[in-house]
């Protein structure tokens, strides 16, 4: 399904290539009519800014959401684990799930990085697409929650992908996510301190269960905080 492509590219950073490419993104997006009418209003409002837009405004633009604030990372499992040992095991998991798929990540970027996870999608079929996004879709939600605060045209992608999922996100998880910091991007003193490493605990009390493939992915994917149970699939 090319209409993963797409909103992967939606997600990268800014490059002459993305802004050359933007006015055929609603061609493949109306051909394979998989984004609901509903949620393309505010995706080809994205998709008209890239295209117009200035390349370094979109660049600053970007890099101000996405590179400088850790509560908008692209990365998945940033939003489950942060620096926890699980992350580690949880990458592991993720990357054993592509290659069974057959998929060989060539990029240098860590498996849970969601424009490489959509690429991934668009190599399943479209339940099996379906079934995965579901997982991370708590995720999904929140950074779309963010970004609405922001005012930022990018929300358009998170709604788009929850709503491809057709999974309604559990509340409770959401609202976890959503009571971590999330500091102004001018703001460095905040961001200095959301950045700070978290304390990595070793020993028999700092294991976790682990297993590989699909049901792995989704245990770790649904698992919002500690403090939430939500039920398996």
């Amino acid at each position: 399904m090319k209409t993963f492509k797409v909103l992967s590219a939606l997600l990268t950073y800014p490059s002459e290539d993305l802004v050359a490419a933007a006015p055929l993104f609603c061609v493949v997006l109306d051909e394979e009519g998989l984004v609901p009418v509903a949620a393309r209003e505010r995706l080809d409002v994205l998709i008209e800014e890239l295209a117009t837009g200035d390349l370094y405004d979109l660049q600053e633009r970007y890099g101000l959401l996405f590179d400088r604030s850790r509560s908008l990372a692209l990365h998945l499992f940033e939003h489950v684990h942060g620096e926890s040992r699980d992350r580690g095991q949880a990458m592991v998991d993720l990357k054993t799930l592509y290659e069974n798929a057959g998929f060989v990540i060539t990029a240098n970027d860590l498996p849970d990085f969601i424009p490489l996870f959509l690429e991934f999608l668009s190599t399943q079929p479209v339940e099996a697409a379906r079934e995965l996004l579901a997982q991370p879709a708590h995720i999904l939600a929140a950074i779309a929650e963010r970004l609405e605060r922001r005012s930022s045209s990018y929300r358009a992608v998170f709604d788009a992908l929850v709503a491809i999922a057709e999974a309604k996100p559990e509340r409770e998880a959401v609202e976890e996510l959503l009571k971590g910091p999330d500091p102004d991007p001018m703001d460095f003193a905040a961001l200095d301190e959301a950045w700070e490493e978290e304390e990595v605990k070793f020993g028999p009390t700092a294991q976790s269960t682990s297993s590989c493939g699909r049901d792995g992915l989704q245990s770790r994917m649904r698992h919002a905080s500690r403090a939430i149970k939500t039920p398996a699939a």
